[in-house]
């Protein structure tokens, strides 16, 4: 990237190109690969993103980059991609959208808790950690990880809470 362009910039630049095309920018990464940069564009909204959703947002993004001065007289591989399972939580959108998974986190005073993510809101987090239901305040959180399930939830943590 040139150095008039940073990560922040294309951020701000592409937000509304995304939500245009109806999802949510979660963030640009720009990595090197040789003479090339790699523009990660990662998305996603409420309920996830399918796969014609993301050729599409990829397509429109894609275009838009052709038509300003943004990358001037740069080469770049655009890659076009959801966040993935090991991104960490750390927004309130982001807790939200892990509802019903299961989570691994580091909790001040706790250690790290495993459990089922059963709400969220702008300052709280609530888990079902076994038999217990923990309201926890945000502030003492870690980034959470969402865990790999290979067996299905218990009704009650699948329910509208």
């Amino acid at each position: 990237m040139s150095p008039s362009v940073s990560r922040e910039r294309l951020r701000r630049l592409l937000e509304p190109v995304v939500a245009e095309a109806g999802l949510e920018l979660e963030d640009v990464v720009i990595l090197p690969a040789g003479r090339r940069r790699v523009v990660q564009v990662l998305v996603d909204r409420d309920g996830g993103a399918d796969l014609d959703e993301i050729a599409q947002v990829s397509a429109t993004v894609s275009a838009w980059l052709d038509t300003q001065d943004v990358l001037p007289l740069e080469a770049y591989v655009l890659e076009v991609s959801t966040p993935g399972v090991d991104r960490p939580l750390t927004t309130p959108r982001q807790w939200a959208r892990a509802r019903r998974r299961m989570v691994e986190v580091g909790v001040t005073g706790m250690g790290t808790v495993r459990g089922r993510v059963l709400a969220t809101d702008e300052s709280r987090v609530t888990l079902r950690v076994g038999d217990d239901v923990l309201d926890i305040d945000r502030a003492r959180l870690g980034p959470g990880h969402v865990q790999v399930e290979f067996s299905p939830p218990r009704e009650e943590d699948t329910s509208e809470h």
